[in-house]
Order: C-alpha cells, then structure tokens, then sequence
C-alpha cells in the first residue's frame, strides 16, 4: 500500500464538529456526477456548479446517486450536507481522512465510511470512501476521481439486472459490494508477489529482497488494519431500521458479510505467509552462511597439513637430514599433493564436498 508522506492538518484543540479538511488536496476543484434513475428510464447528469446539484436534490423524487470527487472545500460538502438535515459530526468524519471504516445511523439517514483500494503500477493506492444513505437519496464522497464503481454505473444505465427496480438502499449495497470485491482483486496481487518473494528468497536471499520483504509486510498489515473492522460494519448495517433500509436488502447484506469474512481470513493467511517468508529469509542466509563457512573449513583444513609441511622445512636449523638430498624439493612436493589429494577423496566421500 502506497503510502503518501504528507503533514496533514492539525484538528488539536478545535471543538467537535468544525469542519476541516484533513487530508491532502488531490484535485484542482470538486467535481460531481448525478444518476437519477427509475425501473424504467435513468438520466446521467453532469451538474456545473453547486447550485444545479442542489436543485436536482430538492426536485427529484427518484433514485439519485450524486458521486463527488475531491472533499477539499469544506463549503461544498457543508451545503450538500445541510440540505440532507447531516449532522455536524457526519460532516466533520467526511472531511476527516484516515477514518476507520464505520457506521452511523440516525434518524433520517446513514453514515458510512470505509476505505477503497485500487492498484496503481502494481502499488495498492487507497483512499477514504463516505456514503450518505438519505431516502432516495445516496451521496458518495471520495478524495479524487477514480473508483472502482465502473460496474454499477454500467448496470444502471444499461438497465442490467434489477438494480434500477430497488431503491438507493440497494444502490448503497451495490457500492460497497465492488468495494469488497475488489480486495479479493487486492489479495490476489499480494499472494503473487508472496510467491514470487519465495522464488526468490530461495534462489538469492540479498538485501533487495529483505526490501521487498518488509514492503509487502507494511503493505499485508495496512490492508488488515483498513478491512478488519469492515465486519462489525456489515453486521451493523444489516440491522439498520426498516424505516431507512429495506427488508429484502438484508439477504443480500448477510452474502456482503460473508464475502467480507472471506476477505480477512484470506488477509490473516497472507500475513502468516508474510511472516513466514521472514523466517524464511532468515533460514535462507544462514544456510547460506552454512555453506560459505563450509567451504572456508575444507580449505583451510587442506591446507593445515601442507601449512606444518612447508613450515618444519622452512626451519633454519643447520643440521636437518632432508635438506641436503639431491631430491629433497621435489619429494615435499609430491608428498604435499598426495596429502592434497587424500583429503579431498576422504571429504567426497563423507560427502562434504
């Protein structure tokens, strides 16, 4: 998971519920996208400005979807939100980034935060992702433009389906949905890149890959610390009031909760595997070690025998016997190559060599 270093705003000191962007700005300006849909027609809209997003709030009767890219002006989202009767701190969780996911229920609507991820040049990119649930009405608010709701937006305008023929709590559903399924996506690129650390922990265990290592640790538990509480919030959210969720939503809610447990049981195998991998860089170098010290002793044992050879004839006594033979040189040598050659057969077959 990519992470961005950057100071964010500080909120210390400032009462509840004052409204403050927290993050960094991703976009020169908000940007807004509306669907307004029925069983049976569906208008793509592309409002201008502020006031055309709030007219269409205030006239439509249909299904509305209003997705903003870029949180940055706090104007903006206080409008929007004022006009939906939002609390203050619903508010305040929206402008603040790097919130846990959650849900808040209260009387006229639902506050739901969570965190989506996409794969940027095979790094994972994620970012905070609200929703306002408000009867016909969802409001989806995220820090820049890209998403992983290609899909839903496809099923709506071609009509796929029966998403068109269920409300926005349904829509809701449908978007948190490919939220999840895209971390299966997530989880699939983090399992090859485990595999293809294990190739490589086993075949060069150096330091780039002791890099790489920690980076894709780094990468396991930021994934489990953004997911994991994603489960108390899909149990939640199917105990929502039926005065703001609709019965036959919550069978497709409780498979949203299995997919969901799926997901972080997969996490907690991949971060074992990740751990494991440690252990195994670790196995690696030693045996590595191992075999470096292995060898050094072959050689340094071969050559003590030949070491005491040349070192009792490089004594300087006057009277030794050997050095006055005609052959004396050419004996030391053969008898050093014969030792030489001994060991070596002796170390094949204890097979250490």
């Amino acid at each position: 998971m990519a992470r961005k270093k950057h100071k964010r705003k500080s909120k210390l000191g400032l009462a509840p519920g004052t409204l403050l962007f927290t993050g960094q700005q991703k976009m020169e300006k908000a940007a807004f996208s509306v669907l307004i849909y029925s069983e049976h027609a569906v208008q793509e809209i592309i409002p201008k400005n502020l006031e055309e997003v709030i007219q269409l709030i205030e006239s439509t009767k249909e299904t509305l979807w209003l997705n903003i890219d870029g949180i940055h002006d706090e104007h903006i989202i206080e409008t929007i939100c004022s006009k939906l009767l939002v609390h203050k701190l619903s508010m305040e969780d929206i402008l603040s980034v790097g919130q846990r996911p959650k849900i808040d229920e209260f009387d006229n609507y639902i506050h739901l935060v969570l965190k989506m991820m996409l794969l940027n040049d095979d790094e994972i990119d994620d970012e905070q992702i609200s929703f306002l649930l408000h009867k016909n009405i969802l409001i989806s608010f995220q820090e820049k433009t890209g998403d992983v709701f290609d899909g839903v937006r496809k099923r709506i305008i071609e009509g796929k389906g029966f998403i068109r023929k269920r409300g926005s709590d349904y829509l809701l559903y449908a978007l948190v949905d490919s939220v999840v399924d895209h971390y299966f996506l997530i989880l699939e690129t983090l399992g090859e890149k485990i595999e293809t650390l294990e190739t490589e922990l086993l075949l060069n265990p150096d330091e780039s890959v002791l890099a790489k290592l920690h980076h894709l640790r780094r990468e396991t538990l930021d994934l489990r610390r953004s997911v994991y509480p994603l489960r108390e919030v899909i149990s939640r959210f199917e105990k929502i009031d039926e005065t703001i969720l609709n019965p036959d939503v919550r069978v497709f809610i409780r498979d949203l909760y299995d997919h969901t447990i799926q997901v972080i049981e997969t996490i907690e195998v991949l971060r074992e595997s990740a751990s494991g991998l440690l252990d195994l860089y670790m196995n690696s170098i030693s045996n590595k070690m191992n075999e470096i010290m292995k060898v050094l002793t072959i050689m340094a044992s071969i050559f003590i025998p030949l070491t005491f050879i040349a070192g009792v004839y490089g004594m300087n006594f006057s009277h030794m016997p050997e050095l006055e033979y005609k052959y004396g040189y050419f004996v030391v040598w053969g008898v050093m190559i014969l030792v030489f050659l001994i060991m070596i057969i002796y170390f094949k077959q204890k097979k250490w060599l």
